[in-house]
């Protein structure tokens, strides 16, 4: 069954109401999850570890009868160890590689953000600048059930690591009591220090509050379902979130030269992931788009979830027209997508010209796929177009900035009368008597 992808022409007198239809998604509410999600907050923060037995036993269908607490759930680290032991060789050595280009960029990462902090002093000896250090605990959600994301511990949990957190602790539903060995191989090579077969909304909670076995964090990243997300965005400000995602995206800027299977198979690569996900192709080539259409029938059948991408490419995917390249890149600075791939000649020239995006794939070699495994960069990326104002996640992320003020006797006379003068202008006649105090007599 043919593919009907949508097909744009910037050229339209209607293109930017057409592609502002193709662009939107709005995460409706579902008053149903909320409330569920709000009962199932304020029981666990209420009952604790009882809260969440329940909600295990009932969600996962975990057999808890007669567990005192969500110790029993707990995954000793020998059981992570055997787990990343057991695995198949070639499997390992694939997690091990992808771990340490990870590791190595949040490294390089760390370095050249300045985690250090920096200080200055000024000529009359006033000293300041600013203190990084590291958040304390942190909790990661990692999906479970059907899904299986190795890659997600690794992108969340090493940053973590790298910035200097004390202890990451990991959250994964067991549905049914299943485990899967290469989440908990990805959890022992990452460095996790504790992990919890509990998810869902009561998960969040119980990292939130914390619990009588669980200790409450100051952050807690990851993706998860509806559930996880309502729950996450209620709990911040009590805690930290990374961000609430929305559907995948990927945007492909192509100049017309790649093989057009490459770019259909780029395509599928975000449609697959489910129904929402988006995928878009600019071009300025009105034969390659027809080509690169043709591949994407000729390929589909051999695709295991072709259902979702059929489904993806139909709803929210599209192929366009582009007037030339420079176009082509004003329209990805509009779309800010996740994933921007620059398949093109001389592909830097034209990154230079983006400033809107997630994550750039610069060259014909470099498939979003590896960027998703084992790049280095982390995969945590802003969506919905909200790479226009955050970034993805890294080391940053995981720690937090104090300044630090250190006036001389000699910086508090002439600092003193300007913030008194402020003060005594705001109608804050404390705040401007607190810094007359540090005057000299005859400054006052």
């Amino acid at each position: 069954m043919t593919i009907h992808i949508r097909r744009l022409d910037s050229s339209s007198t209607d293109f930017h109401a057409q592609l502002s239809a193709v662009l939107a998604f709005e995460a409706s509410a579902d008053e149903a999850i909320e409330r569920a999600v709000a009962t199932i907050l304020a029981d666990v923060k209420a009952r604790g570890d009882a809260a969440v037995l329940e909600c295990t036993q009932r969600f996962d269908r975990l057999d808890v009868a007669g567990a005192a607490s969500v110790a029993g759930l707990e995954i000793p680290q020998a059981e992570l160890q055997a787990a990343l032991d057991g695995l198949a060789p070639e499997r390992r050595a694939a997690l091990q590689t992808a771990a340490g280009r990870v590791r190595a960029y949040h490294l390089r990462q760390k370095q050249e953000i300045g985690s250090d902090g920096f200080s200055y002093t000024e000529p009359d000896g006033t000293v300041l600048g600013q203190k990084v250090t590291p958040l304390d605990r942190v909790g990661i959600y990692v999906p479970g059930g059907k899904a299986a994301y190795p890659s997600s511990v690794l992108m969340n949990a090493i940053p973590a690591k790298v910035a200097g957190v004390q202890e990451v602790i990991m959250v994964v539903p067991t549905p049914d009591g299943v485990k899967n060995p290469l989440v908990l191989a990805a959890a022992a090579i990452a460095g996790v220090d504790r992990v919890f077969t509990i998810g869902g909304a009561q998960a969040v909670a119980a990292l939130a509050f914390g619990t009588a076995t669980i200790p409450p964090v100051d952050k807690i990243v990851g993706p998860g379902n509806a559930y996880v997300a309502a729950a996450k965005r209620r709990v911040f400000g009590t805690v930290g979130i990374d961000m609430i995602a929305g559907p995948s995206e990927i945007l492909i800027i192509c100049d017309g030269s790649t093989d057009p299977d490459w770019i259909a198979m780029d395509l599928f690569s975000q449609a697959e992931h489910d129904e929402l996900a988006q995928s878009i192709l600019l071009c300025p080539d009105a034969a390659y788009i027809a080509q690169v259409e043709a591949s994407i029938n000729k390929l589909i059948d051999a695709m295991p979830r072709q259902d979702v991408i059929r489904t993806s490419l139909t709803q929210r995917g599209a192929l366009v027209k582009v007037r030339d390249m420079e176009q082509a890149c004003e329209i990805a600075n509009l779309i800010a997508a996740e994933h921007l791939e620059i398949s093109t000649e001389n592909p830097q020239q034209w990154a230079a010209k983006v400033r809107h995006a997630g994550a750039m794939f610069l060259g014909r070699f470099s498939s979003e796929s590896l960027g998703d495994y084992c790049a280095g960069p982390n995969h945590v990326l802003p969506t919905s177009r909200t790479a226009r104002f955050s970034s993805p996640l890294g080391v940053y992320d995981f720690q937090k900035r104090s300044s630090l003020i250190q006036v001389s006797e000699a910086g508090a006379q002439t600092l003193g009368r300007v913030a008194a003068e402020l003060a005594y202008g705001e109608g804050l006649q404390a705040h401007a008597r607190s810094a007359e105090y540090r005057l000299q007599p005859g400054l006052k």
